[in-house]
């Protein structure tokens, strides 16, 4: 097959982000039938680059959206033999024998930070306007939270229907992607006729869940979930833990107290996100 080579510019990126990155690019490359060999970060630049055996770069651009939504700004196809002149033979073998090592980041942490969606009224929804434009409509909140998850490098976990579930390295982009989000469809609400205008609750907490099949489980979604649940449309709420890990990172949080959750013993502390004065 082909080898690409693909460059990112990721603007806040550190190196430990780009290492998960390239292991959830790994994790997903057998599915889409590529193999990525290696990759390059240069954190003042704010730039990566990664070369990748595939049999196109659609195929790369599909993998790198499964696996994180960080598409490359620009995917060309190289010649082996030029990379090596210059980056230099790289010891050993791999990728059909091109003298490519894959990389080995470092091992992928358990922690993340858990953000759960809820779009406001979408039964009444679909009942006011019809299957087909409530389905168009989905469509829109779809494309918005995607493009946040995509700006912000979050993970999308599920589509819930209604809402999504997604995972972020670090507790800051998952605030990011928060904001993000309510400006998006601030923006689109402003735009809009009020009969498709689209509000979203938001719910978001850090912990250790449990993998498998590709979905998240445990303590951490489960709160995250709870906490969605007792947002406000176009809310942000946050567990306590997430302003601590946030701290000097210029967000506004607002005291919402403690709350009883579902299933929780005792209350969970929440903060109220202020995502307007950041517009």
């Amino acid at each position: 097959m082909p080898v690409f080579l693909d460059r990112h510019d990721l603007k806040g990126v550190t190196a430990a982000e780009m290492a998960a990155a390239h292991v959830a690019d790994l994790r997903v490359q057998d599915k889409h039938d590529v193999k990525f060999l290696t990759y390059w970060f240069d954190p003042d630049a704010e730039r990566a680059f990664c070369l990748v055996d595939a049999a196109s770069k659609e195929e790369v651009e599909t993998a790198h959206r499964d696996a994180h939504g960080l598409v490359g700004n620009d995917i060309i196809e190289v010649n082996t033999d030029m990379v090596e002149l210059f980056l230099g033979k790289i010891e050993g073998t791999a990728a059909s024998e091109r003298n490519f090592q894959p990389s080995r980041p470092p091992e992928e942490s358990a922690f993340r930070t858990i953000l759960f969606t809820d779009m406001e009224g979408s039964t009444e929804m679909t009942q006011r306007l019809g299957d087909a434009a409530a389905m168009e409509l989905l469509r829109t909140h779809n494309s918005i939270i995607r493009e946040a998850l995509a700006t912000n490098s979050g993970s999308e976990v599920k589509h819930t229907g209604d809402g999504f579930m997604a995972s972020f390295v670090t507790p800051s982009n998952a605030v990011e992607c928060s904001i993000t989000i309510q400006q998006l469809f601030h923006t689109h609400n402003e735009e809009a006729d009020t009969g498709s205008h689209i509000r979203v609750r938001i719910g978001v907490t850090a912990g250790e869940p449990v993998e498998e099949d590709r979905d998240l489980f445990g303590a951490a979604v489960q709160l995250a979930s709870r906490i969605c649940n007792c947002a406000e449309p176009s809310e942000i709420l946050v567990a306590n833990v997430m302003k601590e890990l946030c701290l000097g990172k210029a967000f506004l949080f607002s005291d919402r107290g403690a709350q009883a959750l579902r299933g929780f013993e005792e209350p969970v502390q929440l903060w109220e996100v202020s995502w307007q004065e950041s517009r």
